[in-house]
């Protein structure tokens, strides 16, 4: 059954990093995997927490920070050491059914940092504001996803590495998103 499931599983790599394969793709996926291409949003969450929040947006934001620092522990300390699995652009057997488009890292691959990180902050902050309305949810989960699927796009993790990533940063993310909300409720500033 784990064959079934490694096989499909590369399969399905094959048909995203291959298939898929266009001009934009190839420009834009690769840059979304940077975190100084994100450093503008995150600059102003803080200070939209900030602003709006104060003390408890202070706290609010060190939530979060700490809800990354989980799934990024969980994800590339306990579970990565665990399982080992090889990156696709280090698996011999890969190197030519795969395009290589960023620098293949020296970890593993399972599960994906990057999914399980940017879906600890989208959970997070869904729990948080997503009673604003179905754009602020739809805007949150469509940035993450794109950081997730262009990790399988660029060559680095596997679907299922990056789908795990996304299942556990939700998980992490949306419980401590409602443990802060229960705590530390966010008012605006006056």
């Amino acid at each position: 059954m784990l064959d079934l499931i490694i096989d499909f599983d590369k399969s399905l790599f094959r048909a995203i990093n291959t298939g898929m394969s266009n001009d934009l793709f190839d420009a834009v996926l690769p840059w979304l995997r940077e975190g100084k291409i994100w450093a503008p949003l995150y600059l102003f969450l803080a200070s939209f927490l900030w602003i709006n929040f104060r003390r408890r947006g202070l706290i609010v934001g060190i939530g979060l920070a700490l809800s990354v620092g989980v799934a990024d522990f969980t994800s590339g300390t306990i579970i990565k050491k665990n399982v080992q699995r090889v990156r696709p652009c280090n698996d011999p057997s890969m190197e030519m059914l795969m395009i290589r488009r960023v620098p293949c890292g020296s970890g593993y691959s399972f599960t994906s940092n990057h999914s399980a990180n940017h879906f600890a902050i989208a959970a997070f902050l869904i729990v948080l504001f997503g009673h604003t309305g179905r754009a602020f949810r739809y805007a949150a989960v469509l940035w993450a996803g794109s950081i997730a699927f262009s990790q399988v796009y660029v060559g680095v993790h596997y679907p299922l590495d990056a789908v795990c990533g996304v299942l556990l940063g939700s998980l992490i993310g949306g419980l401590s998103g409602r443990w802060f909300s229960r705590h530390y409720p966010l008012q605006a500033a006056s």
